[in-house]
């Protein structure tokens, strides 16, 4: 057996101190991180998951400011209703047997806090359902988001100030460590129906790789305006196996050495405001079949620019979102489709508005375009493309309320301009358009 290299040696002591504290902690508290720092949610979130600067700052501080909680639970679950506006799939079937009907969205249990003054962590369990178009459905339950982190601080002449902030993380999903609700793992639509149709293309940065690697990484934050961090991910497997606790091996991914990971953000603050920009861009080396360690590999390249705007005030809140993904992907001897080399472009434009940390208004503009492939996006009726192209770009507007704290209703409306490549007969089997898979989705977000 090969000695364990410093990334495993640093990820195990991250572990096992998160599992020791488990382990020895009592089962009668069931705090949160509110609790934990002994204020409420909206402190730190304008809507869950979206972070304000404090927020931001309470995170990258390894979720350590506050008092330790002897055991910092919380839970969350999610159930809504899905209109799909045509569900029959054009051969006497449906696209959705769960059409109007309540579905579980997803329960899951978290263990979030601070360990020490300078490491905490964030672990997520959730257990979701899948819905098929028989009638039928299968429960299963994972390892969720990850993130655990140690800190460090320097401070500036005010001995209370502090300049530089620094920090590891060790998690199990590519962006799931950035504070800015820009980036994939925390970005909008912050939730979705579990039955509506989706396109098929996406980025490996947007969630292909979730709960399937481990990323070590280390970062660094100066006088609350430069931020930088590096991450390397590899195989969840070995010591890492816990990160992807309860996932399908068959179907997980398998990466080829340390896969490359950079975010470089500029944030300035003043007053009620907030702007940051950033470029980031990730390197991904991923065997063609996640079962062979000796099969081909798949290199991707992602680079990136997002930015955002907050203005926050006790009776209104605003918030301004944009990124922007190029993906180049380079197949080699085995591509999965008819080209050896592919391109994704990924594009989404938000607004929001809150009233009173309460009323709300969303509204999104996507886009995703690239390379015809007409062997890695075939015709097949629903989910295929009969022009071999990627191509989906459509709207999402979002009304939501907060009546407590612990709860939280939306209503989703999303319309497709193009689907998988086209419009009218959009899939080469049936007459489906785009527009078809528009759906209004009634969600109730409850978490304690």
């Amino acid at each position: 057996m090969e000695p364990m290299n410093l990334q495993s040696r640093v990820g195990c002591k991250v572990v096992g101190a998160l599992l020791v504290w488990m382990a020895c902690a009592p089962v009668w508290a069931v705090p949160a991180f509110a609790r934990q720092t002994g204020q409420s949610c909206v402190a730190c979130h304008v809507s869950f998951p979206e972070l304000t600067p404090y927020g931001r700052w309470f995170k990258l501080s390894g979720y350590t400011i506050g008092l330790r909680q002897t055991l910092p639970l919380a839970m969350m679950a999610q159930a809504g209703v899905t209109q799909t506006s045509q569900n029959d799939d054009g051969s006497g079937g449906v696209v959705t047997a769960r059409d109007k009907q309540w579905a579980l969205n997803g329960a899951s249990l978290f263990l979030a806090g601070k360990v020490t003054d300078d490491i905490g962590g964030f672990v997520q369990w959730t257990y979701s359902r899948s819905y098929n178009t028989d009638g039928t459905s299968s429960g299963h339950s994972g390892a969720d988001n990850i993130d655990l982190r140690w800190v460090g601080r320097m401070y500036g002449e005010d001995a209370a100030q502090v300049k530089l902030l620094y920090g590891l993380t060790l998690h199990n999903n590519p962006t799931v460590q950035d504070v800015w609700n820009t980036t994939p793992a925390f970005g909008y639509p912050y939730t979705g129906s579990p039955t509506a149709l989706r396109p098929t293309a996406a980025t490996q940065i947007e969630q292909a790789l979730a709960a399937q690697v481990a990323g070590f990484g280390g970062y660094a934050f100066w006088d609350h305006r430069w931020y930088a961090e590096l991450t390397l991910y590899r195989t969840a497997d070995g010591p890492f196996n816990v990160l992807r606790a309860g996932y399908d091996p068959s179907g997980a991914a398998r990466l080829q050495g340390l896969n490359p990971y950079l975010r470089l953000a500029f944030n300035h603050e003043w007053g009620d405001n907030s702007l940051m920009v950033v470029f980031f861009g990730m390197k991904v080396n991923e065997r063609s079949d996640p079962t062979d360690g000796a099969s081909p590999v798949w290199n991707y390249r992602d680079l990136g620019v997002d930015a955002q705007f907050q203005h926050i005030t006790q009776e209104h809140t605003f918030t301004a979102q944009a990124s922007y993904i190029h993906e180049h992907a380079d197949y080699g001897l085995a591509p999965p489709g008819s080209n050896t080399v592919n391109t994704l472009h990924s594009f989404k434009l938000k607004g929001s508005y809150f009233y009173d940390r309460r009323w709300g208004v969303s509204a999104q503009y996507f886009r995703v375009t690239g390379s015809a492939d007409a062997g890695l996006y075939a015709p097949a009726a629903i989910s295929g493309s009969a022009n071999g192209l990627p191509d989906s770009s459509g709207h999402i507007l979002e009304l939501s309320y907060a009546p407590l704290q612990n709860l939280h209703l939306i209503l989703q409306y999303t319309a497709y301009d193009r689907f998988n490549g086209g419009n009218w007969g959009y899939d080469g089997v049936t007459a489906r358009r785009a527009s078809d898979n528009n759906s209004l989705f009634l969600n109730a977000w409850i978490s304690y």
